[in-house]
């Protein structure tokens, strides 16, 4: 297998896109799954080839297949040389769930997702993959100056309709981006090159249209240059506009996500009251239900439905115990004339049902995420990423949490990107809203 980084050629100025074909309003072209949809670094400095670009133009002829997206969200996920995957593509839908044996790669896509947020967060590369090297697969043989790395790339569709994403990221032996390319069908919007591996910089150019017709400027090569253009386009012309559109939607979406694991062990004992917002560990708990019995009775009575159907024995309710300067603990209501049961005295199952439904039953303002200020709630998506999704639950409580995922994700303000097991995946097959991929 062949997962060599070749070396990127200059970046040539973008020649002007052919005239767009109108799409009807509110539709939306998604690309397909392709497995050869992995990009070498190459192409990603240069741009498109001709063949690329017949085939993006072959797609926006495609009659859409998906409704436009009203608030960005990640509609399709690509890896080439990462972990087991070489040249994937993954079809994300609202409630999307990874499927298939250990090591086949659920961990692994779930963890690019998460790098893709964090470095549209402006994260560091070296924030987001302190062992960059592990993600390489075993074979992968560096190139003749010893250089080895992997490719991950995305699809964001809403009012912009859809944009590509694609890096070229340098593991071995210094790491360090070497190629991203931002384009919408048939045009290349930004496109970043190494051309001295002595300077840790690349040089970038990205569409300006007018007398100009393209800005170059280096870019730093260890931060997202997509995540760096509204500091650097001004918006002057329609070009730089467009521009600004498409980076800007793909910076709110992988900001607008929040990767959960709740840990029993760390959620079973009284907390300080705080500001009630959930970690990703969940281990604040019982001061995010505090927070959220006072903010929003709706969204607990759902909350304490849930509990209903999973948490063993008769459950009245949720309550939480928060005196004056005391810590803060959550109980099962039990009925009249029956003890509360504190959640620490929970099995860990319970206590992993109880936190996935909180996250899929609240909103970003409850969650200890950084989504995008300068838009409102009702333009964003949250984007929930939980690996082992149903671990340690039993079929009760997996059937509950789906039920929560569609009712909240049919809103679209909330999408799912979650790994399971075979049971709960054979479950969620016939339901309809479900995409199931299996590796």
């Amino acid at each position: 297998m062949d997962t060599t980084l070749p070396v990127p050629t200059p970046v040539p100025t973008p020649v002007p896109p052919p005239p767009q074909t109108a799409r009807p309003a509110g539709a939306s072209v998604v690309p397909r799954a392709d497995r050869s949809a992995g990009l070498p670094a190459d192409q990603l400095s240069a741009g498109p080839s001709a063949e690329a670009l017949a085939g993006e133009r072959r797609a926006a002829a495609v009659p859409a297949q998906a409704v436009r997206l009203h608030r960005p969200g990640v509609t399709e996920l690509r890896l080439s040389a990462f972990g087991p995957h070489r040249g994937a593509a993954f079809a994300l839908g609202p409630v999307t769930l990874f499927a298939g044996p250990s090591g086949s790669g659920k961990s692994q896509a779930l963890a690019a997702y998460e790098a893709l947020a964090a470095l549209g967060s402006g994260a560091t590369l070296e924030e987001v993959f302190p062992d960059a090297a592990a993600r390489i697969p075993d074979l992968a043989v560096p190139d003749a100056d010893r250089r080895r790395g992997f490719r991950i790339g995305c699809t964001v569709d809403g009012p912009a309709g859809p944009v590509r994403l694609d890096l070229a990221v340098q593991a071995d032996p210094a790491l360090r981006i070497v190629g991203e390319r931002l384009s919408q069908p048939g045009q290349i919007l930004l496109a970043t090159a190494l051309r001295d591996p002595g300077r840790r910089s690349v040089q970038g150019a990205w569409l300006t249209g007018g007398a100009v017709g393209v800005t170059r400027a280096p870019l730093p090569d260890d931060r997202l240059g997509t995540a760096l253009l509204p500091l650097r386009v001004a918006g002057a012309t329609a070009g730089q506009r467009q521009v600004l559109a498409a980076a800007e939607q793909v910076v709110v979406a992988l900001r607008s996500v929040f990767p959960c694991d709740p840990r029993p062990g760390r959620m079973r004992a009284p907390v300080p009251p705080g500001e009630g917002r959930l970690l990703g560990d969940c281990a604040n708990l019982a001061d995010v239900l505090r927070r959220t019995r006072h903010e929003c009775g709706t969204r607990y009575a759902l909350l304490a439905g849930a509990a209903r159907t999973g948490c063993a024995g008769p459950v009245a309710g949720l309550d939480v115990r928060a005196p004056a300067d005391g810590p803060v603990t959550a109980v099962l209501d039990r009925g009249p004339d029956r003890p509360a049961t504190e959640l620490g005295r929970l099995g860990s199952g319970e206590l992993r049902f109880l936190a996935l439904a909180l996250v899929l039953l609240t909103g970003p303002g409850v969650l200890a995420m950084d989504p995008a200020a300068e838009l409102l709630a009702a333009q964003q998506a949250l984007t929930v990423l939980a690996d082992g999704f149903d671990r340690g639950l039993d079929r009760r409580q997996s059937a509950e949490l789906l039920r929560l995922a569609l009712l909240s994700c049919g809103r679209g303000h909330v999408r799912l990107a979650a790994a399971v097991g075979e049971e709960t995946a054979a479950a969620a097959r016939p339901l309809a809203g479900v995409t199931v991929v299996d590796l």
